[in-house]
């Protein structure tokens, strides 16, 4: 199959079964989903949040009560 370059940034190509992989411009695996247009928005999601830096992520616990 053949690779689509998108943004000048990374690569999009249709692999086996259908699912979509992305790759940075030196081939490193980015993103795998299941359409071409997921992938590319998870990419462009994923560059963003690498080059920016990602937010905190928040942490939740919880207690269930009861007897076991």
């Amino acid at each position: 199959m053949e690779k689509k370059l998108i943004d000048d940034a990374f690569y999009v190509e249709q692999k086996k079964y259908g699912l979509w992989d992305s790759t940075d411009l030196e081939g490193k695996g980015l993103v795998t989903s299941l359409t071409e247009q997921q992938c590319i928005s998870a990419t462009r999601f994923y560059l963003k949040g690498r080059q920016e830096g990602f937010s905190e992520s928040k942490t939740y616990e919880s207690d269930v009560g009861g007897k076991l």
